[in-house]
């Protein structure tokens, strides 16, 4: 197969980890005889430094030319620091998304095994726990009308039927191909855009019967996921509760640098790992890129290329379970190893299967 694939690193460590998913993707390519086509173009604090955009109309025009886009990370201290900037590395991250019509993020939770014991949570609450959460990403507080002075300020938290709707499409089919298990996360007790949420949820169930469908407010839903992680098989919200949701879930498999994610909508389709840009830790060789490679194996699967996806999977799990590992996840005792020394563990393990 050939595939274009845009590629981002954006800020912070982005280019350590990026340098070691293109890494994986070639030895991929090689074995499985594909051609990938790489076209890198700048977004975040990069961006703006070099042309003063943090998604520049030519970064936009790249991806859309591509297949697929394979991005890092965005954030730099000089802009979280001052609240007077006009432009952040973050805005250009809100761009992409609304340009390339990127409305549902997919991002799988799922425990290793030899892991479990870095988890802040029990052992025996984890084992076993799989589940998706399906983010609404171009709706609500982020996109919703918004005004600020010295007194006063708001964000408006707004959603349309359609966007609602295709989001829960969207849940409802990974549902059905999953465990048949749905569970709407809002605040419908308080909010109105989450009752309009519940309303449409609740019109949709019959168009899909064989998938028991519930709803959680997001305060217990908070709770549970730390508590009873089995209990889920896919999880849907909208925007902020998703954002916060979703990082709350690096406690179950003890690393956000293990956690990847899609983002999926109207053109092409986006694959990144869920951690920021880490910027204390840029050029250290400290940084875990276990999950940009599993992003990018969430690309090849996209193009149902499962053999190939499925391969960086077992090379991911190989290295886990001979502690080839960054030093967040490491054992006591476990070698010292970078971000270059398990991508090319991962690497070389591919070329010798």
């Amino acid at each position: 197969m050939k595939l274009t694939i845009a590629i981002l690193p954006g800020d912070g460590i982005g280019p350590e980890i990026m340098k070691q998913g293109l890494a994986v993707l070639e030895a991929i390519a090689k074995k499985f005889n594909h051609e990938f086509i790489y076209n890198e173009a700048i977004c975040g604090a990069h961006a703006i430094r070099e042309v003063g955009d943090p998604f520049p109309e030519q970064t936009f025009k790249t991806c859309m030319k591509a297949d697929a886009v394979l991005f890092a990370a965005v954030g730099d201290p000089q802009f979280d620091n001052d609240p007077t900037a006009k432009v952040r590395p973050e805005q250009g991250l809100l761009a992409m998304r609304k340009k390339l019509g990127l409305f549902a993020n997919i991002r799988p939770v799922a425990t290793f095994d030899c892991l479990l014991h870095k988890s802040p949570l029990k052992e025996e609450l984890l084992r076993g726990a799989d589940f998706i959460v399906i983010r609404e990403l171009t709706g609500g507080m982020y996109f919703g009308e918004k005004y600020q002075d010295n007194n006063k300020a708001y964000d408006t938290d707004i959603y349309t039927r359609p966007e609602i709707e295709r989001i829960l499409k969207v849940a409802f089919e990974y549902a059905m191909k999953r465990n048949k298990h749905l569970t709407v996360v809002d605040k419908a007790n308080v909010l109105a855009s989450s009752r309009l949420w519940r309303q449409i949820a609740k019109e949709m169930e019959p168009l899909y019967p064989e998938v028991t469908t519930d709803y959680m407010f997001i305060d217990n839903a908070a709770m549970r996921v730390l508590t009873e992680p089995r209990y889920f098989d896919v999880i849907v919200t909208e925007n902020t509760f998703g954002d916060i949701l979703t990082d709350e879930t690096s406690c179950i498999t003890g690393s956000m640098g293990l956690q990847p994610s899609s983002s999926l909508g109207e053109h092409t389709p986006l694959f990144e790992p869920v951690h920021g840009s880490w910027p204390q830790a840029a050029g250290k060789n400290l940084a875990n890129p276990i999950a940009q490679i599993l992003s990018a194996a969430m690309l090849l699967e996209h193009f149902r290329l499962n053999r190939e996806g499925k391969l960086i999977r077992q090379a991911v799990d190989a290295s886990l379970e001979a502690n080839i590992r960054t030093p967040e996840i490491q054992v006591e005792g476990g070698g010292n190893y970078g971000t270059t020394e398990v991508g090319q563990w991962i690497v070389d393990w591919i070329n010798n299967q």
